[in-house]
C-alpha cells in the first residue's frame, strides 16, 4: 500500500513540575529551599530515512504522544529529562501546520530532521525562587505544556525520472521492461493509482530511478482526477519522460496529447515545466505508428524522440541510455535550489498580544497562549504562587484591559475551565 497523504496529531511532552522542599537535616538551623526543577518534556521529531518509500507507518498513528519530563526533588535534584519521539520518515516529505497552513519543514537529505513539536520546560523549583529578599520562597512552577499541532504530512516521491502521460498509454509497461519493477499492468484506465518506483541500471554500470506516475488528464492542475497528486510528485524529478500513444491504439491524437500534458505542465508550475524532457513514441508496433511519427516529429523538430514498442522489445536501450546520458548533465546542478524548498518558517511574532478579551453573557473570557500557559503553570495551593500570578496578570495588562473593556469588581473573569472572582 502506498500512502502519500496524512493527517496526524502530535502532542509534546509537558515539563517535570518543580518541587517545594526545604533543607532539613539534624544540626542545621535555617537549612533553605531546596527544591529541584523539573526536567524538560520530550519533544517530537521527524527524520529522514532513505531507506523508507511511503508514509505508511504513520497511517495508523491517529496521535503521537512523547513522555512528560520527571518532577523535581529535594537536596536540589533536578528531574530527568524525557527522550525525544523520533519519527522516521521518507526523504521528500512535507510537514505542513493545518491550523496556520504554513509549510514547518520540507525534508530532503539523508538524516534531515525538524523537530515539529517542542517539549514543554520543567518547572521551577523553589530554590530558583530564592533571593536576598525572600530567604525562604514557598514557591515552585508546575511544568510547562508541550506544543500540540495538527499536520498534515505529504510525501513528493524523490525519484530521478518520472513516467508522464495519459491514462493507459503504457508507462506502467515501459518500467516493468527496463527495470525490476512489477507495476499493476491492465488494459483500463487509473490501473496506476500512487507511483511506482523501479531501479534501472544500464549494461556499463550506470543506473537510476525511475518512476511511473498516474495517469495524467485535462485539469490535472486544478485538482481534477488524481491532479494534484500527480504534478506534487512530478515536480519531485529531475528529468521527465513524456509517453504518448504514437499507435492513436485509443483513437488519440498524439501531438494533441502532447500539447495538453505541457499546458498542464505549464499551469501548475514553470519550474517543472522547464525540467529537461524526454519523449517516448510508444506502441510502435501499431498500423499508425510510422504516420504518426513522421507528422509529430514535423511538429516538433527540436525535441528528442525515442520510438518503443513493448511488442518488439525495441528502443528500450536507446531510452535508458539517454536518461543516464541527461541525468549526468543535471547531476551536476542541484535537484533543489535553497530557496526553492518548501521550507517556510513559522515565525512567532513577538509583538501579538499576549491575550484577548471577550465577554460571554456575565463572564469575561481571557484567552491567549501566554497567558495559559502562565496559569497551567501555576500550582494555585501554594499563597505566594497566587499572589506571583496576580503580579503577572496586572504586568501583562489584563487589569487595565479588563477595566477598560468594562469590567467591573466582583465580576467572573474566565481563563481556561477555570472561573476567578475580579478583584484588586
Amino acid at each position: 500500500m502506498f500512502v502519500d497523504e496524512l493527517t496526524i496529531k502530535v502532542v509534546a511532552g509537558k515539563g517535570g513540575d518543580g518541587c517545594t522542599s526545604f533543607r532539613r537535616e539534624k544540626y542545621v538551623a535555617m537549612g533553605g529551599p531546596d527544591g529541584g526543577n523539573g526536567g524538560h518534556g520530550a519533544s517530537i521529531i521527524f527524520k529522514v530515512d532513505k531507506g523508507l518509500k511511503t508514509l505508511i507507518d504513520l497511517r495508523y498513528m491517529k496521535i503521537i504522544k512523547a513522555d512528560k519530563g520527571e518532577n523535581g526533588k529535594g537536596s536540589n535534584r533536578q528531574g530527568a529529562n524525557a527522550s525525544d519521539v523520533v519519527i522516521k520518515v521518507p526523504e521528500g516529505t512535507t510537514i505542513i501546520d493545518k491550523d496556520t497552513n504554513l509549510v514547518i519543514a520540507d525534508l530532503v537529505g539523508d538524516n534531515k530532521e525538524v523537530v515539529v513539536a517542542k517539549g514543554g520546560r520543567g518547572g521551577r523549583g523553589n530554590a530558583a525562587f530564592k533571593t536576598h529578599s525572600d530567604n525562604a520562597p514557598r514557591i515552585s512552577e508546575l511544568g510547562e505544556p508541550g506544543e500540540e499541532r495538527i499536520l498534515k504530512v505529504e510525501l513528493k516521491v524523490i525519484a530521478d525520472v518520472g513516467l508522464i502521460g495519459f491514462p493507459s498509454v503504457g508507462k506502467s509497461t515501459i518500467l516493468a521492461t527496463i527495470s525490476a519493477a512489477r507495476p499493476k499492468i491492465a488494459s483500463y484506465h487509473f490501473t496506476t493509482l500512487a507511483p511506482n518506483l523501479g531501479v534501472v541500471k544500464l549494461k556499463d554500470s550506470r543506473s537510476f530511478i525511475m518512476a511511473d506516475l498516474p495517469g495524467l488528464i485535462e485539469g490535472a492542475h486544478t485538482g481534477v482526477g488524481l491532479g494534484h497528486k500527480f504534478l506534487r510528485h512530478a515536480l519531485r524529478t529531475k528529468l521527465l519522460v513524456h509517453v504518448i500513444d504514437m499507435g492513436s491504439e485509443e483513437g488519440r491524437d498524439p501531438i494533441q496529447d502532447y500539447l495538453n500534458i505541457r499546458k498542464e505542465l505549464e499551469e501548475y508550475s514553470e519550474k517543472l515545466a522547464n525540467k529537461k524532457e524526454i519523449i517516448v513514441a510508444n506502441k510502435m508496433d501499431l498500423p499508425e505508428a510510422l504516420d504518426n511519427l513522421e507528422k509529430f516529429k514535423e511538429r516538433f523538430r527540436d525535441k528528442e524522440i525515442i520510438p518503443v514498442s513493448s511488442v518488439t522489445n525495441e528502443g528500450f536501450d536507446t531510452l535508458m541510455e539517454s536518461c543516464a546520458d541527461k541525468l549526468e548533465e543535471i547531476n551536476n546542478t542541484p535537484l533543489y535550489e535553497e530557496d526553492e524548498l518548501e521550507s517556510h518558517i513559522i515565525y512567532k511574532f513577538k509583538n501579538e498580544k499576549p491575550f484577548t478579551i471577550t465577554k460571554d453573557g456575565d463572564v469575561w473570557v481571557l484567552e491567549g497562549k501566554e497567558l495559559e500557559k502562565l496559569f497551567k503553570m501555576t500550582r494555585f495551593n501554594e499563597d505566594e504562587a497566587v499572589v506571583r500570578f496576580a503580579r503577572k496578570l496586572k504586568g501583562m495588562g489584563v487589569e487595565e484591559e479588563l477595566e477598560r473593556a468594562g469590567a467591573k469588581r466582583g465580576d467572573l473573569v474566565q481563563i481556561c475551565d477555570y472561573m476567578f472572582e475580579f478583584k484588586e
